[in-house]
């Protein structure tokens, strides 16, 4: 189709439409076809965005004549049109520029170290001035909380008394779980260094693109575009970057110890449209003290799996000392590749014979340790295995196969509790969640770590108080001695209220068009434990989350998405008569 009829047809249909919206808002294919229209000689301002704008679409002339007269003047339905035109504008002008800033934040690898406390760690401080420089560039204020949190602010402008006075915490963090690099191979066998953002297919892969650092650059680019359009802004808008959200989550209760809590609290840390409960975050860790190992056979020295108790990993790994390394390698080869074929040839299984020992490797699929069904659990496949390959392959009884028979008596395949017999599920959140998650060998012992998710409908302390118990149980008739530490959050469940989450739910859902109803979410996120607090984006329901996965990805086109529609979500929640 010649590119000239292309335009006609696009700018008849803007225009049809448009019309059609003159009490609606534009909706995802109207802006799309706007977005196609617009050039850069369009994009100098955002008061020459509208007049191009009204040009096209004779319906919205009205509306932005008024609003270049007093904006103020305009009643909230017409206001909420021109802010969708501001989502567009901000998606249309600074969509290049935002990727290039979240190239900058990727390639600054903020993931704990265990030598350094989080807040003297140089990364963070690095990371922490470049948020410095970007938000004076911008016209914001910047206040760096004891390198706990970052604190960007776009201060409320109205004059009216009282007004300006509450404050809309946007979340974000700047910390990362960390990444094995080897492990991230596309399946074409291109190699990804996790800290550079690297395009492929209209994908944005690193370390952070989807969790959070595109949060933090969504945000602070649509405080740069409300300033400069100077919106009368009833409320300070304020981004909070956490440093330990991923870890021990210890820098917001120390920030609020300092500074007011927030009236209203959005994170913009987990899935549209909007999220109003959380399940509770849990961690069962179980130790097993070295002891020499005892019988005949294959001694198994080491297990690998993991790198931190929030993920699923890529791949898991074991290593046995043999006197025949050749022989026991094709032995476990062969087993292995039963064991596939007969629990769901999604995973593979390798034996690779060494010097004097054969490496074991299982190569699953990572995932969000939140939704354990989107990925393929590789420790929990390898410890299974080398179970069923110990009745085959004779092995040495150590504290490492005390630690296989415990997950395996336990847990075994199954995420969801029920083995253990402390599954449950709610209507709304969905089933509580257990998934062996990292292994940690050192000589004086294994730890392995469970992550558990939890919805409401039981209460907290008696199900800690049942997991021990069981476990303990099986201790006692399996003659092995536990040492067990285990923690679980109370899950979060809003009942929301105020005209704040109804517009947060017009935002989202008309942008993408979603059903307009609230949503229930896998993971936790700083405002967890916070009142007034939901999550809003910036993951699309019903595709799989790649945060804490092997070669993590944000699409393009979602990450230009979101410049739009948290550009037009802060200005309107900003510019609300009252919340």
């Amino acid at each position: 189709m010649p590119k000239v009829l292309l335009n006609v047809i696009l700018v008849c249909l803007i225009s049809a439409l448009a019309a059609q919206a003159g009490a609606n808002n534009l909706t995802k294919s109207q802006s799309e076809a706007l977005l196609q229209q617009v050039s850069e000689q369009h994009l100098q301002s955002f008061a020459g965005f509208l007049t191009f704008v009204a040009t096209k679409n004779p319906a919205l002339a009205a509306v932005i004549n008024a609003w270049h007269g007093d904006p103020q003047a305009l009643d909230a339905a017409q206001q909420a049109q021109v802010f969708r035109l501001l989502g567009i504008y901000t998606r249309a002008r600074y969509a290049d520029e935002a990727r290039d800033v979240l190239e900058e934040l990727v390639a600054i690898p903020t993931f704990l170290d265990e030598t350094v406390e989080q807040y003297n760690n140089p990364n963070f401080h690095r990371l922490a001035s470049r948020l410095e420089a970007l938000a004076a560039a911008f016209g914001l204020a910047f206040r760096n909380v004891d390198n706990r949190v970052y604190e960007i602010t776009l201060p409320g402008a109205s004059d009216e008394p009282g007004a300006g006075n509450e404050i809309v915490a946007l979340h974000a963090h700047a910390d990362v779980v960390p990444a094995n690099a080897a492990d991230w191979v596309l399946d074409n066998g291109t190699q990804l260094d996790p800290f550079t953002l690297t395009e492929i297919d209209g994908r944005l892969y690193g370390r952070g693109a989807e969790d959070n650092k595109n949060g933090i650059v969504a945000v602070m680019f649509a405080m740069r575009v409300i300033a400069q359009a100077q919106l009368p802004l009833q409320r300070t808008l304020r981004l909070l970057v956490d440093t330990t959200e991923e870890t021990t989550g210890e820098a917001m209760p120390y920030y609020l110890e300092r500074h007011p809590l927030p009236d209203f609290n959005i994170a913009l840390d987990g899935g549209y449209p909007v999220i109003i409960a959380e399940k509770g975050y849990g961690t069962l860790l179980a130790r097993f003290p070295y002891r020499e190992a005892i019988g005949e056979g294959a001694e198994l020295i080491h297990l690998t799996g993991g790198l931190a108790g929030n993920q699923i990993p890529g791949a898991a790994t074991a290593t046995l000392l043999t006197d025949d390394p050749e022989e026991a390698a094709a032995r476990l080869q062969q087993l292995g590749a039963n064991y596939v074929l007969l629990n769901g040839s999604d995973f593979a299984i390798t034996a690779t014979a060494l010097a004097d020992r054969v490496e074991v490797r299982v190569i699953g699929t990572s995932a969000h340790s939140s939704e354990p069904w989107t990925g393929v659990n590789p420790v929990a496949r390898l410890f299974d295995f080398l179970y069923e390959a110990g009745h085959m392959v004779y092995m040495k009884d150590n504290h490492l196969t005390d630690a296989i028979l415990y997950a395996v008596s336990n847990f075994g395949l199954d995420y969801t509790g029920r083995q253990l017999g402390i599954g449950f599920s709610d209507d709304f959140m969905g089933p509580l969640t257990a998934s062996l998650t990292y292994v940690n060998v050192d000589n004086t012992g294994m730890e392995l770590i469970t992550n558990l998710r939890v919805p409401k409908g039981r209460d907290i302390a008696e199900l800690q108080q049942d997991i021990l118990d069981r476990l303990n149980e099986w201790s006692a008739v399996s003659n092995l001695p536990l040492d067990l530490a285990l923690s679980i959050a109370e899950p979060m469940f809003r009942n929301p209220e105020g005209q704040w989450v109804q517009t947060l739910l017009d935002v989202a859902t008309e942008n993408l068009n979603l059903p307009r109803e609230f949503m229930s979410s896998d993971g936790a996120t700083s405002i967890h434990d916070l009142p007034n607090g939901v999550q809003f984006g910036l993951a699309m329901p019903g595709i799989k989350y790649t945060g804490h996965n092997d070669n993590e990805f944000k699409t393009i086109e979602q990450f230009e998405v979101d410049l739009q529609i948290v550009t037009e979500m802060m200005a309107r929640i900003g510019t609300l008569p009252a919340m």
